[in-house]
């Protein structure tokens, strides 16, 4: 909504109609399409294996290997090994979505306390943490996470570490951003005056208030991520075959685009929905919170 609402805007809702209903109604549906859709793929790579008979991701034979798509068992076909591409897809699509959220969780517990106190302290302290951070944003993040995904071996706990790293200087920066903007509103000035710890400032005025554009930037740090996993899978730095994962499905199939390239085709399809739909989540959702 605009940001110069009058009193009677505050009490009353807009009628059908106007302007600011038709927009709170397009910003819902711009919010439930792409939330609908992700909610489907993501209980579909998680539940869909346990409630569909779908063969095991690893238990081809060598009699069908290549099968085209929708051949009877094999709705997506199979690849070189007579494994099922539906069954691959859905077991690395676990393995994409838990490396987004894992990353994105240690770059947010890491990255939000770090921002807020150098943004509430300010001086000396905000100069050491934001310098210290800002050394990790000097250098390329695809080619450093890279080289401590190839130092620490190849499973999906060292690929979350890798990519998370390099997530903490955005969520820190973020973070501090939002506090000093907060720094300078009348009820952070009267906690202060009422005699409330800095801790308590940051904890029960500062982070509830911070929080939301922490969560909505998440999303779009969350697609983010699964791009940046795939593309180590892909490189040979991140999960390792036979545990199947986008990146080194696609990475597969590029061997056979000409004989079979559905193998290639589904991963990448699996990966262009969900990371398109974390992106328009994300953004409806900011738009939501700038409306306000």
């Amino acid at each position: 909504m605009a940001a110069l609402l009058t009193d009677v805007d505050l009490l009353e809702p807009p009628l059908v109609g106007t302007a600011p209903y038709r927009r709170a109604r397009h910003i819902s549906w711009a919010i439930w399409i792409p939330a609908i859709i992700l909610g489907l793929m993501v209980a579909a790579c998680f539940i869909g294996p346990f409630i569909f008979p779908i063969p095991n991701p690893n238990g081809g034979l060598e009699n069908q290997a290549l099968l085209a798509p929708f051949t009877p068992g094999h709705i997506l076909g199979t690849d070189d090994l007579g494994n099922d591409i539906l069954s691959r897809c859905l077991y690395g699509g676990r393995v994409s979505i838990e490396v987004g959220l894992g990353a994105v969780a240690l770059g947010l517990i890491a990255g939000t306390p770090l921002g807020m106190l150098a943004g509430y302290r300010g001086g000396t302290t905000d100069s050491l943490i934001m310098r210290f951070l800002d050394m990790f944003l000097a250098f390329p993040a695809l080619v450093l996470a890279l080289a401590v995904a190839s130092y620490l071996g190849p499973n999906e706990r060292d690929v979350i570490f890798a990519i998370g790293f390099f997530t903490v200087p955005a969520y820190a920066r973020l973070a501090r951003a939002a506090t000093l903007r907060l720094g300078e509103q009348g009820f952070i000035a009267g906690a202060k005056l009422i005699g409330q710890r800095g801790r308590k400032i940051i904890t029960h005025h500062v982070l509830p208030n911070v929080l939301p554009n922490l969560m909505t930037f998440g999303l779009l740090t969350i697609a983010i991520a699964i791009v940046v996993e795939a593309t180590l899978d892909y490189l040979g730095a991140g999960v390792r075959p036979p545990q199947p994962s986008w990146g080194s499905l696609i990475a597969t199939g590029q061997q056979y685009l000409s004989l079979a390239p559905w193998i290639a085709l589904a991963p990448s399809c699996f990966l262009f929905i969900t990371v398109t739909s974390l992106n328009l989540l994300g953004d409806a959702l900011r738009a939501r919170l700038d409306a306000r």
